[in-house]
């Protein structure tokens, strides 16, 4: 959320970030209204130490032996006026504050214009996509033909958009997540937590999920329980409402869950195999820290999560997101993206953005700035390291074989008992 005063005095220069963004929000009626709270406030202030002073003139009358009923009257008529401006007060700051949360972040400096995902500038690669002498198969049928993807009994289970791993496929899974974790905690500093896999709309609230985005989530009826789309959502909220020593920064949290989303607005997108589902697993990072670090620890998350896929020999790239094409809450945005020989191109595994104080404002999560200092909002910063599914999706397709089976990756196989390659049984 951006600061109300931040967004007074510059409205000119907010509506024009809302442009650069190709954002539909409007700050029509902004400034009117936030004219009348203002207004309403001085003149609730002015009535209210009005009132104190006569309450002490009463006392001294009383004391004194004199009437007093005249000016208590008068204080009788004035209560009765303030408690109306109080009781319109509360409607007021709610609009005020709806406002406010509809706001984007704003962009960083660094940022590149652009409208959408054919604007974003490419920052680096690595590795070579692999070039086959065989027809190449997809994720799906290299899953469905080896008897460890079955799309048809998850949907009989549940629905569409979902997927029942079988096999050496449910082993990749959670050999995988135990994988990233070991790296990120052992090698990159993260502490892993396993935070609920539900959180309140306090919680979503903080990191920018609510209000815009409720249609993607899936709500528990008849609770203030949402399912996570992402562990950015409960890690993050792990120091919502606190005031944390400066000197401990960065935090740098790591956790597993699944992600539940209702990919509102995605019909006919990805409705092959396990690229875009309702359910899948996620490994998270999540960083908190010091202003003036946010943008060198954006950079190291990255390079976290980049490492996942250089030690599973993955091609991939790295792209900034342009204005138009970033996250609601993010300031600067890197996405990773894998090569998926079945589509000839980079697909997205993870995101990795830096917030600034947009979520640390929505969420209170301050610090105190050395002993005894100020206290000051912190920086959020999150990324998937990585997206397990799709990891998994990358592995069949780049690791393929000309006779179906599956090769895995030499980093992996300890995690898989020592499996070198998949094969039909």
């Amino acid at each position: 959320m951006l600061d109300l005063k931040f967004v007074r005095d510059n409205i000119p220069a907010v509506e024009e970030m809302l442009k650069k963004r190709r954002s539909s929000v409007s700050l029509e009626g902004f400034v009117d209204m936030d004219k009348k709270r203002r207004t309403l406030l001085v003149e609730v202030e002015s009535m209210r130490a009005e009132r104190n002073s006569a309450s002490e003139e009463i006392g001294r009358l009383r004391r004194e032996k004199k009437d007093a009923a005249e000016l208590m009257g008068r204080m009788k008529e004035l209560s009765e006026h303030l408690k109306g401006l109080e009781a319109n007060l509360p409607e007021i700051e709610h609009r005020m504050e709806e406002f406010l949360l509809a706001i984007p972040n704003v962009p960083d400096p660094s940022v590149p214009d652009g409208a959408g995902e054919e604007d974003n500038p490419v920052v680096r690669t690595w590795g070579q996509p692999r070039v086959f002498d065989f027809p190449v198969k997809d994720h799906v049928d290299l899953g469905l033909e080896l008897g460890i993807l079955d799309f048809d009994r998850a949907a009989k289970i549940a629905g569409g958009r979902f997927c029942l791993s079988k096999g050496a496929a449910a082993l990749m899974e959670r050999a995988l997540v135990n994988f990233m974790l070991d790296i990120h905690t052992r090698e990159h500093g993260y502490l892993e937590v396993l935070p609920p896999f539900m959180a309140n709309s306090a919680s979503f609230i903080g990191t920018g999920q609510l209000p815009k985005f409720e249609e993607d989530l899936f709500r528990v009826e008849g609770t203030d329980y949402y399912l996570v789309p992402t562990a950015e959502v409960p890690v993050t909220n792990i120091v919502r409402d606190e005031i944390l020593p400066g000197e401990t920064f960065p935090l740098k949290m790591a956790a597993y869950t699944p992600c539940f989303r209702a990919e509102a607005g995605t019909h006919g997108k990805d409705t092959r195999g396990m690229i875009r589902q309702h359910q899948f697993s996620k490994v998270e990072l999540v960083k908190v820290c010091h202003p003036e670090q946010s943008a060198a620890e954006l950079e190291l998350l990255t390079a976290n999560a980049e490492e996942i896929l250089k030690r599973l020999g993955l091609p991939y790239r790295v792209v900034i997101l342009c204005t138009g094409d970033m996250g609601f809450a993010a300031a600067k945005t890197y996405d990773i993206e894998v090569w998926l020989p079945s589509q000839g191109k980079y697909r997205e595994i993870s995101s990795c953005s830096d917030f600034s104080d947009f979520q640390a404002r929505r969420a209170k999560i301050r610090f105190r700035d050395g002993a005894g200092g100020k206290t000051r909002l912190a920086h959020t910063l999150n990324g998937s390291g990585l997206a397990v599914g799709r990891a998994i999706v990358a592995i069949l397709e780049n690791y393929q074989r000309d006779d179906g089976t599956v090769d895995i990756p030499e980093a992996l196989r300890s995690y898989m008992g020592g499996m070198e390659r998949i094969t039909r049984k």
